[in-house]
């Protein structure tokens, strides 16, 4: 069982060979970078390539642990005896199962992704260090053990907004998707635009990496913006000499709104067009 990346999705050695030593250690992948650069995707793509589900768990500032697992829904059960439900007599029809319980139970171990955990509380990732190590957990109003049968690939990503603990970092395999060179760009562009102008993408990626490099920007922009950009150049039709073009009045990339994303950043290629025009008098 070997991930060697997919039609739609263009994966580096480095990454192909931690995506397979998370597999053939057991570990979970914890997958750290830019956003934009892919760390979602991968797991989508791996379980495709692998021919297996993938169980998505979508973390949130308010996500709690235990919710990965279950949660007992005492609210139910009170209003259903209030009504003469006989349901009530069974505390398992209220056992609400969480995503951890439901990878655990497939037939076919399938892909958990765990997505950017570092939203979550600073406990979040010691409160799963049992469950995720020893693949198992207790369920105290049923008085059962959840143990998965079958090992699920857990993936793990993190845009870095937090540092996680020691412990959780020991038991997870690590990789960290550096932003992709002009070249590998070029293979994830044609992968979703195939068949698009050679000069087209030269010339848009030059610009685009010349505005990741400009000093004090506060957010670069990413693969997924670029692809927004190029989609647009497409429908537009801009003539090529509009991209070609170093006026110091036209610094800003025409259609900038898909790659600069707050107003500070707006304003800094502004002032730097404003100083470049004043530098030409």
């Amino acid at each position: 069982m070997k991930f060697t990346g997919t039609q739609s999705y263009v994966a580096t050695d480095d990454l192909m060979v931690a995506v397979n030593a998370a597999i053939t250690l057991e570990r979970p992948l914890l997958i750290k970078g830019e956003p934009g650069t892919g760390k979602t995707v991968l797991a989508h793509e791996v379980a495709a390539a692998l021919g297996r589900e993938l169980i998505p768990w979508h973390i949130k500032s308010t996500t709690k642990a235990q919710q990965g697992l279950y949660e007992y829904d005492a609210v139910s059960r009170l209003r259903d005896s209030q009504l003469g439900d006989g349901r009530v007599n069974d505390i398992a029809n209220y056992i609400v199962k969480g995503k951890l319980w439901e990878a655990f139970t497939r037939e076919v171990a399938p892909v958990l992704l765990i997505d950017e955990i570092d939203k979550a509380d600073i406990e979040f990732p010691n409160d799963l260090l049992l469950e995720l190590d020893r693949m198992e957990f207790y369920v105290y109003e049923t008085r059962q053990t959840i143990r998965a049968e079958h090992r699920p690939i857990v993936m793990i990503t993190s845009n870095n907004e937090k540092e996680l603990p020691d412990a959780f970092l020991r038991r997870c395999f690590f990789h960290y998707i550096k932003f992709p060179d002009p070249e590998t760009m070029k293979r994830i562009v044609d992968v979703h635009y195939p068949g698009l102008q050679h000069a087209l993408v030269r010339d848009a990626l030059n610009i685009f990496y010349e505005i990741r490099e400009v000093p004090g920007l506060k957010k670069k922009p990413s693969t997924s913006e670029l692809l927004d950009w190029l989609k647009l150049l497409m429908v537009e039709q801009l003539p090529m000499e509009l991209l070609r073009e170093r006026d110091p009045k036209k610094l800003i990339p025409p259609l900038h709104g898909a790659l600069l994303k707050n107003e500070q950043d707006v304003h800094l290629f502004e002032r730097l067009a404003f100083l470049a025009r004043r530098e030409q008098r």
